[in-house]
């Protein structure tokens, strides 16, 4: 099953993508359909139909109450980056006002002049759920979807600490749909790709995931408490702008597109403001 959360007149609706279309569900966005327990959804067979072309798509979830990030989790970005394989996954925060919708624009970081693309699969919590087994952590994932971390490296590396480069305003997109775990099972082999400007940079399968989704799920969980609709961008493959010769950036006008075979795809220009 595949979900998403749609503009409409007056705000954002949860959706469900039934025959093509995208049938609208009474619930604000994904997450609340996450936090009122996830309810089957042919209940509300009869409700206004969308047209999947054209439809204005939110963040997945619009304010989700963590947005967790993991770096360094590829194997092939890990060895790019001149790193030694972690023991622990490398976590940093991100928040809700970073995300845009699978189409929106991305807003250049303003005084950064080091913007890298990062193409991620996302994973949802949709139970509650503490200091997890691996069979909990695994019941615990609602599903998939799409994100790419842009980064202002140079802000990144003011410090030790990542997050002032990793969490700027209306520079995350997430989206446009949540493919459910019962169909993608809760660790996907999934191919993996990020363009810029039409041109290939990024390109691999979730499988190359040091830290699995469960594996994240169990660690992240045992530190703090996860609740529907929270999410954790689990990293990026190699081919990112900063580890290439020369260096690569993004600009006004650069358009990215971050797809995940099964999920979607977000097609993101980058804009000043």
């Amino acid at each position: 099953m595949k979900l998403a959360t749609v503009r409409i007149e007056g705000g954002t609706a949860a959706a469900v993508e039934v025959d093509g279309v995208l049938a609208l569900l009474p619930f604000a966005d994904v997450g609340e359909w996450l936090r009122a327990g996830s309810p089957a959804v042919d209940q509300y067979d009869g409700g206004t139909r969308l047209a999947i072309d054209g439809a204005d798509f939110a963040p997945l979830v619009t304010a989700p109450g963590k947005i967790v990030c993991v770096g360094l989790n590829y194997r092939e970005h890990i060895l790019e980056m001149g790193r030694e394989l972690p023991q622990h996954p490398t976590l940093f925060a991100k928040f809700s006002d970073a995300l845009i919708g699978a189409n929106d624009p991305i807003v250049l970081p303003p005084g950064s002049e080091s913007v890298d693309w990062e193409a991620e699969l996302a994973v949802v919590i949709g139970n509650r759920v503490s200091r997890a087994s691996a069979e909990e952590a695994a019941a615990a994932i609602a599903g998939f979807t799409v994100a790419n971390d842009i980064s202002a490296r140079d802000f990144q590396r003011r410090t030790p600490e990542w997050l002032q480069g990793k969490t700027f305003d209306a520079t995350t997109p997430l989206g446009p749909f949540l493919l459910t775990a019962d169909d993608a099972g809760h660790a996907p082999d999934l191919e993996i790709s990020c363009s810029v400007d039409g041109v290939a940079k990024q390109k691999a399968h979730t499988s190359d995931l040091v830290f699995s989704p469960v594996d994240l799920v169990r660690y992240i969980s045992a530190i703090t408490t996860l609740h529907p609709g929270d999410v954790i961008l689990t990293g990026t493959p190699g081919g990112v702008g900063d580890g290439r010769t020369p260096k690569e950036l993004l600009t006004d006008g650069s358009v990215v597109t971050t797809s995940i075979d099964g999920i979607g795809q977000c097609r993101n220009a980058c804009i000043l403001r």
